[in-house]
Order: C-alpha cells, then sequence, then structure tokens
C-alpha cells in the first residue's frame, strides 16, 4: 500500500466520524439536492438532452485532433494567441514568461479548477508574483491557506460561522458577522484589485471550435471583471473541454447550470473570442489560451475510459456521492474530488499512487444517475481496478487471498474442506483489521448451506 493510500484511510476515518463536518456537509449538500430538484423540472426531457449531451461529447472526443487546430486557427484570426502545454510544469513555465514579458507582479484570478491543477497560486507567490482569488469561495480557501473542497463550492465545508470567524481574526470584523455583511467585506477588499492587477486569469467552462472562442460561466461576475480591467488575459483549460460549435451552448449551459447548483442558467455567461478589438472600449491588449494535456492523453488513448474526458465539471457526482458525502474533499488529495476525481487521477497522476480511489466507492451507480453527459462512472471504477491488476500493482498477500478464494469458489468440496470455526479463526486473525474496528466481524455458521441441506434431505 503507497503512502497515500495509507492517509486516505486514516483521514477517512476521521472524517466520517467527524460529527461537526457531516453535519455542515449533508446540510449544503441537502440544500442543494432541493434547488437541483427545481432547477431539473423545466426539461421536457431531462434523459434525452443528457444522451445528446453525450453524443457531442463523444464526437469531441473521437475528432479532438481535428477540432484542436480548428479552435486554434479561428481564435488566432481575432488576434489571440494559443500555447500548447503538455504538463503541469511547461504550463507554469508559459504563464511565468508572458507574466515576465510584460513586467507584471500582480494577478487576479476567476474560479479555475485547471489552476488548482497547476498550483499555480504558489508557483507565482514563489517567483513574487501577487496572485489573488476572485470568486468568493476560493477568496475564502486562499485565506485559510487550504484548497478548494469541492470542485463548484469550494468553501463547502465551512458553515457561516467559521467563516465569520475568519473574517473577524483577518480583518476585524464582527464575530457574529452575517453573510450579506462578509460578503459585502469581501467585495470591498477585492474591488481595487480588479484596476489595479497587470494579468488576469481564469479557465474555460468550454472552447468553441467554429467561432475560436471560450465561454465562462459563473454567478458573481468577478471573472468578467479579471477579464475587463487588466492588460493581459490568459485562460488556462483543458484539452477535453472543447465543444463543435457555438450553438452547442443552448444545450450545455443549462446542463451545467441545473446540475451544478440548481439554476435555469447561472447569472453570467461570457463568450470571449480574443483581445480588444478595434472598436471596442474594453477587454485586454493580449489574450492568450493555454490548452493543457497533463496526462489527458493517456485517458484519451484508452478506448473503454476516454469517456472520463466528458466531463463537464458540474459536481453532481460528488453530492450524490456517499463516500464523498462521508470523507469530504480534501480526503482525496487530488484536485478533482468525488467519483469524477476517482477514474481520472490514477491516469492524469499515475495508477500506482492512486489507484486506491478506485476503490473508494459503494458502486451504487448514483454517480452515472446524475451524470449530464452520461458517463458510466461507476463502470469505470471497476475498470480502473482492473488495470491496476493488469499493471501488477497489487500486494503478494492480495494475490494470495483472491486465489485461495477462487480456489475455494469454484467446487464446493473444497468450501466445505475447512469447516465454520477454522473460517472464524481464519477471519478473526487476518481480517479483523480490514473489516474496521467499528464493525462487528460477521459469524460464519459452523456447517455450510449446503451440507445443513444434504443432512436435512438425505434423499
Amino acid at each position: 500500500m503507497t503512502k497515500l493510500a495509507e492517509e486516505f484511510q486514516v483521514v477517512s476515518e476521521e472524517k466520517a466520524f467527524d460529527l461537526n463536518h457531516r453535519r455542515i456537509i449533508n446540510f449544503n449538500i441537502g440544500r442543494y439536492d432541493t434547488a437541483v430538484k427545481r432547477g431539473l423540472s423545466p426539461f421536457a426531457n431531462l434523459e434525452n438532452s443528457k444522451r445528446k449531451a453525450h453524443v457531442v461529447k463523444w464526437k469531441v472526443m473521437e475528432n479532438l485532433d481535428k477540432f484542436l487546430p480548428e479552435f486554434e486557427a479561428n481564435f488566432q484570426r481575432r488576434g489571440g494567441k494559443v500555447i500548447w502545454a503538455n504538463d503541469a510544469e511547461e504550463a507554469r513555465r508559459e504563464i511565468l514568461n508572458i507574466i515576465r514579458k510584460a513586467n507584471a507582479k500582480t494577478v487576479i484570478k476567476a474560479k479555475s479548477m485547471t489552476t488548482e491543477e497547476l498550483h499555480l497560486n504558489s508557483f507565482l507567490e514563489e517567483h513574487g508574483i501577487e496572485s489573488l482569488e476572485s470568486d468568493l469561495g476560493e477568496y475564502i480557501v486562499q485565506l485559510l491557506g487550504q484548497r478548494p473542497y469541492h470542485i463548484v463550492t469550494p468553501a463547502m465545508h465551512l458553515s457561516k460561522e467559521d467563516i465569520a470567524k475568519l473574517f473577524h481574526e483577518k480583518f476585524g470584523m464582527d464575530i457574529n458577522s452575517t453573510p450579506e455583511q462578509i460578503t459585502l467585506k469581501a467585495r470591498e477588499l477585492l474591488r481595487e484589485k480588479y484596476t489595479k492587477a497587470d494579468v488576469g486569469i481564469t479557465g474555460a467552462n468550454f472552447l468553441i471550435a467554429d467561432s475560436g472562442s471560450i465561454a465562462v460561466t459563473e454567478n458573481e461576475g468577478n471573472a468578467r471583471l479579471c477579464t475587463t480591467f487588466p492588460k493581459i488575459h490568459i485562460a488556462i483549460a483543458g484539452i477535453e473541454k472543447m465543444i463543435p460549435s457555438i450553438a452547442d451552448l443552448d444545450l450545455f449551459w443549462p446542463l451545467l447550470s441545473t446540475h451544478g447548483t440548481g439554476q435555469n442558467l447561472t447569472v453570467y455567461n461570457t463568450i470571449m473570442s480574443g483581445p480588444r478589438q478595434e472598436g471596442e472600449t474594453d477587454g485586454p491588449e493580449e489574450m492568450y489560451v493555454i490548452l493543457l494535456d497533463n496526462g489527458r492523453t493517456n485517458l484519451l488513448a484508452q478506448k473503454d475510459l476516454r469517456q472520463g474526458l466528458y466531463c463537464i465539471r458540474c459536481g453532481a457526482c460528488l453530492n450524490a456521492c456517499p463516500i464523498y458525502k462521508n470523507i469530504g474533499g480534501h480526503t482525496y488529495e487530488t484536485t478533482y474530488s468525488g467519483p469524477i476525481g476517482s477514474i481520472i487521477t490514477p491516469h492524469l497522476r499515475g495508477m500506482e499512487e492512486f489507484k486506491h480511489l478506485s476503490y473508494a466507492s459503494s458502486l451504487c451507480g448514483k454517480c452515472s444517475e446524475v451524470c449530464p453527459v452520461k458517463i458510466d462512472i461507476h463502470k469505470m471504477l471497476l475498470l480502473n481496478r482492473r488495470d491496476s491488476v493488469k499493471e501488477g500493482l497489487t500486494t503478494t498477500s492480495e494475490r494470495i487471498g483472491w486465489k485461495g478464494w477462487k480456489t475455494g469458489m469454484l467446487k464446493r468440496s473444497k468450501m466445505d474442506m475447512v469447516g465454520g470455526k477454522m473460517k472464524n479463526w481464519i477471519m478473526k486473525n487476518f481480517f479483523r483489521k480490514s473489516w474496521g474496528k467499528h464493525r462487528e466481524m460477521p459469524e460464519v455458521a459452523q456447517k455450510s448451506f449446503s451440507r445443513q441441506w444434504t443432512e436435512s434431505n438425505p434423499e
């Protein structure tokens, strides 16, 4: 077992029995569930919309080699610049080069999971560049020195009392401040940062091939400010964010918003197609899009697993997952947590270190059921388990154990060779620890059902 897997088990147990943590998460996810139920009601045929989205993303992944150059050509036609980054290190280096070339010292950021993937804030700070999150949830976790807890709601693990205490300690606010007062204070603190920042950095919810545009979805308007005031705008997007046409947004925007927050449509939806054009009054003088691979082509190369790249980052599978609701987002030690993180992380960051995430599932299938693009998430968890075995990443004791189980299960007489007393001794001495200290070890009957049946029905 790797160090990460051992830590995962320890932290999982701590979080699962942290009643305050569970109270906060259950409250927040409960509100989400209510909103989503209401948000999905206007769909005339939700299942049909999900199937259509699945087919569009299938088409993109099967033809990514055509859509990416199409996006690049159309974006460059309007004065934008495209940078291809093979991995996180290359992406960070390119971003630093842009910032240094402009002699910039301050960066304002919109919410972006790809920048979290790059650990961009800490990297820029190491090089003397101030990088500030402008999304309220991201700003809160940045003040705490934490990673985002959830793909959509970064501060989901905090109660309003926790956040009031943070603002009291950092800014001297009343410890009993209301959410409205906290939001106004954050707005006051951030507003001047937009006008003074040299560079604005965002992600991209979608890359649009036929128009050479990026689409950014948000609820606070901070991403618009990040891309309006600074002279340079850098957008960082995984290559899987591609959709064929601007016309596809009428399908993907509602699916993203309803499954992400329960809204019919998010408050701000912006399409950007390059730097400021002649006659325009605002916008950046330079705009870059960094197309990030960082392990995505590893997943693309595997036909039965590339569905993982269909994800539109709505977070619905996290909110549905009984494991996530018990152990929380930080336990995964990955950028992408929950079921979707469990299937893509082993391919993005290495199967050996992260194969344990594919076992952190009840396989109830709820994640697949709620997915707006119909990814077979629970099936892919099983495929990851299969691949980890094929790659020889299981322990010797595990291989011996399964070989013995298989031998016994294939023949009734071999199963019955060992009596109930011996089976209970084996379970007590070899499986007690893995069964867990919070559960009673099941008792095996002294005689198998087959033997009992034979004795009671001798004829």
